[in-house]
């Protein structure tokens, strides 16, 4: 059976023209057949799709003013210093990936109905409720990320989309179809986690009672459980919908956007993320901060979430790539992130000051001392002390850790990245050890930090607009959880009489909770910062830390909006590419 499903999805991806891709074999047309009498082959169809979402680990940090890299062919790399056009260099191009999952939902919808999905009336009908919602979620989910992969403003001044596709597509159908409008495309992601909120329960759980939006369905628990119960964990529920509909409204939101023709209001995307937290509680996780570290992962079992998680893909059973890949090599790694000057700085002392500030107290000549804990959960640097090895990391240019030591494995800018790995792994191929990890999805401080930047943006500091908290509530409570401001945090005091400077704080917030999580490269694009900020290191000569300039970034200003593959462009004449990509 596994073998029918696999070559029916394979047949289709390894196409190498889009005609092809959306006219199946004849062989192919049966096996959609024999979905209606063979679910575990119909159920294949929609678990292709979950191997499309895009990673959370993207290390598109590179390509920002948070990191560089020690991999010199590296496709971010490249993007960010000159060589990125629209037919190269496009590592976070969602064109391909996006509208193949897309094309298998859409077959999957049309056909779902059809489905025997199980000899019992009642399950069946449950089943049929769950794969449809997760359809649609799926959908609605893969055009958010086609929106901000591809929407911008066209060559033809107007603010644009993608083109909405919500019909299995074959060779009769027409592929020359124009891009929709930036709002038309908000609207059908909307509609489809709509659907999904609607089919779906909030979260699978075992009841001893069916809740009531699913009794005309049945009333026997013990269905329910079978169908939308603790079986079904980390499959798309109610509440990554809701998750998905505050994503896009932030995006839909921002300052990048910002267009006559564009609906979306600040207001929006506040009251989108508020849903997210009230079903919290409005509690931030205690232990959100390492939500990556062995004390968490370890006892992430049978689907349940960490408190800090909201959706995440499956815990491996122990594996080391992340920590090769990234560990300095004295802990025989290839310290693949380096971490930049920029954004250490960022860091604040632990009296919640910035460095800059008059009363941080910021010691050039101990620059690591006094400051956010976070900085030495998340960065090593100079002088980091590793407790569990008993180890101490010294960047120095006697050291094999020192910068530019070792070509390829060595940092560029005397940082190296200590988020996202576990301690207790061992690279040494002497005596390999591994552990158990997973990836997020979605993280509940993701959608504390949504909120705060919305809520500010709409109703200023500390106006609740009829929810349990404001913007400040969440940033103080992100502050005093990291350890940062004190008692009275007289920063964030200061910061909260100015919505400018509260805005100021929520991004910066938001840049250290989640740093190197892939998010950084799409922020500064929707508030429209400076994309060409050199990047800085710190090198140690063994009495003086000096400031060096690591790399130039090189992008244009039409950069802000990536563009539509320029193969696709050049077939299709009604596809209107972003303005300026040429």
């Amino acid at each position: 059976m596994k073998k029918k499903i696999l070559l029916f999805i394979a047949s289709a991806l390894i196409f190498s023209s889009c005609d092809d891709l959306f006219e199946p074999a004849p062989e192919n047309q049966q096996g959609t057949e024999q979905m209606y009498d063979d679910p575990e082959y119909a159920r294949g169809i929609l678990h292709n799709v979950y191997s499309q979402i895009p990673g959370y680990y993207d290390n598109s940090e590179y390509a920002t003013d948070d990191a560089v890299t020690n991999q010199m062919t590296n496709t971010f790399l490249q993007m960010a210093t000159g060589a990125w056009t629209n037919s190269s260099y496009n590592p976070l191009s969602q064109w391909t990936n996006s509208y193949n999952a897309i094309q298998y939902i859409n077959l999957f919808l049309e056909n779902v109905g059809e489905v025997n999905w199980s000899d019992d009336e009642e399950m069946n009908s449950l089943f049929a409720r769950r794969m449809k919602g997760e359809a649609y979620g799926l959908r609605g989910m893969f055009y958010y990320y086609l929106m901000r992969a591809h929407a911008g403003y066209g060559e033809n001044g107007e603010l644009l989309g993608v083109p909405v596709i919500t019909e299995y597509q074959t060779s009769q159908s027409d592929f020359n179809l124009p891009r929709a409008s930036f709002q038309t495309c908000i609207d059908q992601i909307y509609a489809d986690l709509a659907q999904a909120e609607t089919l779906l329960p909030l979260e699978y759980e075992d009841v001893s009672t069916v809740p009531v939006d699913f009794q005309a369905l049945t009333e026997d628990a013990s269905k329910y459980n079978n169908v939308m119960g603790a079986k079904a964990r980390q499959l798309f529920n109610g509440l990554i919908a809701k998750a998905f509909r505050a994503r896009t409204a932030l995006l839909a939101a921002s300052p990048l956007y910002q267009d006559a023709s564009n609906n979306a209001t600040w207001a929006d995307a506040a009251n989108a993320a508020a849903d997210v937290l009230d079903y919290k509680g409005g509690k931030l996780a205690d232990n959100g901060i390492e939500y990556y570290s062995p004390a968490i992962v370890n006892t992430v079992e049978n689907g349940i979430n960490p408190d800090e998680i909201l959706w995440r893909e499956g815990r491996t059973s122990g594996d080391n790539t992340q920590e090769s890949q990234n560990f300095p090599p004295s802990l025989y790694g290839t310290g693949y992130m380096n971490p930049s000057q920029n954004l250490v700085d960022a860091f604040p002392m632990a009296n919640g000051y910035p460095i800059n500030d008059g009363n941080s107290k910021y010691n050039v000549g101990a620059p690591y001392e006094g400051r956010d804990p976070r900085l030495s959960k998340y960065i090593f640097y100079n002088g980091s002390t590793i407790s569990e090895k008993e180890t101490t990391i010294n960047i120095v240019s006697s050291s094999k850790d020192g910068i530019n030591v070792t070509e390829n494995s060595s940092t560029r800018t005397g940082y190296y990245m200590k988020k996202r790995l576990r301690m207790d792994v061992n690279c040494d191929p002497a005596a390999t050890s591994k552990q158990p990890h997973y990836n997020p999805r979605v993280r509940f401080t993701e959608m504390f930090l949504t909120y705060a930047e919305a809520a500010n943006e709409a109703w200023g500091p500390k106006e609740k607009n009829g929810r349990n908290y404001s913007a400040y509530d969440v940033i103080k409570a992100i502050r005093k959880r990291a350890g940062v401001g004190g008692t009275n945090d007289p920063y964030l005091e200061e910061c909260a009489a100015s919505q400018e400077k509260m805005r100021e704080l929520i991004r910066n917030e938001r840049r250290l909770e989640l740093c190197f999580e892939g998010f950084r490269f799409w922020d500064v694009r929707r508030w429209k910062l400076d994309l060409n900020e050199p990047i800085y290191g710190m090198e140690w000569n063994g009495n003086s830390y000096q400031r060096i300039t690591v790399e130039e970034r090189s992008y244009e200003d039409y950069m802000y909006y990536c563009p539509i593959p320029n193969s696709e462009v050049l077939k299709y004449s009604n596809l209107v590419q972003n303005k300026g990509w040429k």
